[in-house]
């Protein structure tokens, strides 16, 4: 064999080598990552890019975490899908979170997502809705019955001394604006973000009734089993750490992240909407309580006024005291 067929050989058999090690290595850093799975509220949007890029920033690779999502239609969904084992961890509301709490289930929050009520009921300004009394035999559409956008409507109902029998309630799903402008519901419940998006496509004149003026209680949490946070509080440790690098690069970097949601949105088409609704998102993420304490950080006195709110309500039937239910013991330092 002539000295350069050797070397040929040598150098192919060098690069098999290394191609071997490197799928070895691989393989196996793939193989410490444990698998985690989110069941969402719905499906992926934008106002939550932080928890859809690992593929493009790894924050929870770097905490040795594979993560998942699974959609869903509203907070109840979430917390079914974390229920049925689909999910390690749900994304959910606290009215939801509540409700199911109420009905017996063991479960425990652990982390703050977003620390403000961000729920309100949106109506043209020519039905002239300018309170909750005003929606009395009024059609009013939500996300799903299983949203936070339904819970929150009734809230306001309540607050107003109706029951959901005195209005008649239409499902039309998250882009829930066209039966509003088309005159199939007088009025509709939806989110900050939601409403943005629909000014941006035309909406007009409004009139907004804002659900934190009636009870101003944190909009979503990650919630897990008792079970799990009994046993797995290593596990959920990574995982909040992750998620909090995620959150504050978002807060950090919200033109970055409106670039991304445009390939990791379902509703991430357009870059400029997206940065305005991540601006509006980051709002909602910090709190007196986060910047004292970091984020993700819960203010428990008002966590237990509002669950004594929904029980005087009647939205739930039993009292919860949230120090037994609510754990901050899990959250990274700040």
């Amino acid at each position: 064999m002539s000295f350069s067929i050797r070397r040929r050989a040598t150098q192919t058999l060098a690069a098999l080598t290394c191609a071997l090690l490197l799928g070895s290595s691989a393989l196996a850093q793939n193989a410490k990552l444990d698998k985690f799975t989110v069941a969402g509220w719905n499906k992926p949007l934008t106002e939550f890019t932080n928890l859809l890029v690992d593929e493009d920033k790894g924050f929870f690779r770097a905490r040795g975490l594979d993560l998942g999502y699974v959609s869903g239609a509203g907070g109840g969904d979430a917390i079914r899908n974390l229920l049925s084992g689909q999910a390690d961890v749900a994304f959910t509301d606290p009215s939801s979170f509540f409700a199911a709490l109420d009905k017996g289930e063991k479960l425990r929050a652990i982390y703050d997502i977003y620390p403000q009520n961000i729920f309100n009921v949106v109506s043209l300004k020519s039905q002239n809705i300018t309170k909750a009394a005003d929606l009395k035999g009024k059609k009013i559409g939500v996300y799903s019955l299983a949203s936070g956008t339904k819970i929150n409507l009734m809230i306001l109902l309540h607050q107003a001394g109706l029951s959901e029998s005195d209005v008649t309630i239409v499902v039309t799903g998250l882009l829930n604006f066209a039966p509003l402008i088309q005159g199939q519901v007088d009025a509709t419940a939806a989110t900050d973000t939601g409403l943005l998006v629909g000014k941006l496509k035309g909406l007009g004149d409004v009139n907004v009734l804002e659900v934190k003026n009636a009870v101003n209680v944190s909009s979503d949490f990650f919630v897990v089993r008792e079970e799990t946070y009994q046993k797995k509080k290593d596990l959920l440790k990574k995982f909040l750490a992750a998620y909090r690098d995620s959150a504050q690069w978002m807060l950090d970097n919200p033109q970055e992240a409106a670039q991304l949601a445009v390939k990791r949105a379902i509703d991430g088409q357009n870059p400029a909407v997206n940065l305005e609704v991540i601006k509006l998102r980051n709002t909602t993420t910090v709190s007196p309580t986060t910047q004292k304490k970091g984020l993700g950080a819960f203010d428990m006195d008002a966590l237990q006024k509002a669950a004594d709110t929904y029980k005087r309500l009647g939205i739930i039937q039993h009292d919860i005291k949230v120090s037994e239910v609510v754990s901050q013991d899990l959250l990274p330092a700040k």
